[in-house]
């Protein structure tokens, strides 16, 4: 992994985030690029932002401005779809708290669309992988199988209803959760997207030095993603992810093949993985009440040595 001592630097590669130190401000900036994985423009926009800005929430920060990163054939899309495409991003940035303040296009044959996100944060609660501890539960804010239902709708297998509903979660910012996280003490976040629940959970791990055990049974599941996943309706970045992964994870003999691979399920705008001390579990429920927003415990931190444990 990269390292980087500059002096202004407070969190370096291997976070969500960077955090630099500016005057007496300090900064949270990240950059997020993807490919469509819905056919509207203005949705596709609203999910790239909401996808982008995650990293900031997952940080404990806050989102400030953005950049826009557009690729694109000029010959194959029309500008009234880049317009729809940014009026979707300005909006959702606006939801955050946020605007866009300028960006780059380039040529390109395959589509893509992102944001460099820079926000503000908090000496005191920044969430770090590196910092969740023994005895911690693990929470996590929104259902697993984003990878699977979209990859899975493309070639035309799953209902409207249960697309919309992945859509719906995707749209979702992670705003609530990095705030109510940070008001109940955590000192370790992360927010689960291209690598996967196991892949995001094992950085925490590593990071940490510690072990996570994780619930199966516990672990929420978007509608179909069991009937599309036994089908083999799984894309390649789950398989990728599990391979990865694998060497670090230790899975009971009641996991399936299929199973695991759920849990390597590459998420867009997926939700936060939290580490919360039990003494905040209460108020945790509270905000999260107040604010009509999920959350699962899907298991808890333990003394290891960076692995995961799947039961």
């Amino acid at each position: 992994m990269l390292k980087c001592t500059h002096q202004r630097v407070v969190v370096g590669p291997g976070d969500d985030a960077g955090v630099l130190r500016f005057k007496s401000n300090l900064l949270v900036e990240t950059v997020d690029v993807i490919t469509p994985i819905v056919d509207d423009p203005y949705t596709f926009g609203a999910i790239c932002a909401a996808n982008s800005v995650s990293d900031v929430y997952a940080m404990g920060g806050r989102p400030l401005s953005a950049l826009a990163i557009l690729g694109f054939s000029s010959c194959d899309y029309p500008s009234s779809a880049v317009k729809s495409l940014l009026k979707g991003c300005i909006d959702k940035l606006k939801e955050a708290g946020a605007c866009l303040i300028g960006g780059h296009s380039i040529d390109d044959k395959e589509f893509k669309f992102g944001l460099a996100v820079t926000g503000a944060i908090d000496n005191k609660t920044i969430l770090k992988v590196a910092g969740a501890s023994a005895g911690e539960v693990l929470i996590l804010t929104k259902p697993l199988g984003t990878g699977i239902i979209t990859s899975a709708a493309k070639r035309g297998k799953v209902k409207s209803a249960a697309l919309n509903r992945v859509i719906a979660s995707m749209l979702k910012l992670n705003k609530t959760a990095s705030m109510a996280a940070v008001a109940c003490g955590s000192q370790s976040a992360t927010d689960v997207t291209g690598f996967g629940l196991l892949g995001h959970g094992l950085n925490m791990a590593k990071s940490s030095k510690a072990d996570l055990v994780i619930f199966y049974d516990k672990v929420p599941l978007m509608d179909e993603v069991k009937k599309c996943a036994a089908a083999g309706l799984v894309p390649k970045g789950a398989q990728r992810n599990l391979e990865f992964c694998k060497k670090d994870v230790i899975f009971s003999n009641g996991i399936s093949k299929e199973e695991q691979l759920i849990l390597s399920d590459p998420q867009t705008s997926g939700g936060l993985l939290i580490a919360l001390p039990p003494k905040g579990l209460k108020k945790f429920d509270r905000i999260a009440k107040k604010e009509r927003m999920p959350y699962w415990i899907i298991g808890e931190v333990i003394k290891g040595k960076g692995r995961i444990i799947v039961r």
